[in-house]
């Protein structure tokens, strides 16, 4: 694998997989995929979105990882290459949080970013 090929991935952690799960569990269909898209939006420039899908297109790409699937479009991983998503709960909330290496800036709610 080159170094291009090495670094147009995105990854996940266990504990996002784990939550991927109990929401595939919760919507009663094993065979749904996380998909993870940027937009131009937010306070930061740039918007994530997450949403659960059964379906693909003809210009994603998919990564498996501890039992389930992320599907990135390839616009989307242009913005998100080289990121990881995890899972984290504390006493604020629960949520995914991106650790996307390319972001410049990004907002309070890490909702949003700038690249």
């Amino acid at each position: 694998m080159d170094q291009t090929t090495a670094t147009r991935i995105v990854g996940l952690t266990e504990r996002a997989a784990k939550r991927i799960a109990a929401l595939k569990a919760q919507e009663g269909n094993a065979d749904l995929m996380l998909r993870i898209s940027v937009s131009s939006g937010g306070c930061s420039g740039f918007s994530y979105h997450f949403d659960l899908v059964t379906a693909t297109e003809a210009d994603d790409l998919l990564f498996a990882y501890h039992g389930e699937t992320l599907v990135v479009d390839d616009a989307s991983l242009d913005l998100l290459a080289g990121s990881e998503l995890d899972y984290v709960e504390n006493l604020v909330g629960s949520m995914f949080v991106m650790t996307n290496p390319n972001a410049t800036a990004t907002c309070g709610c890490g909702t949003s970013f700038a690249a």
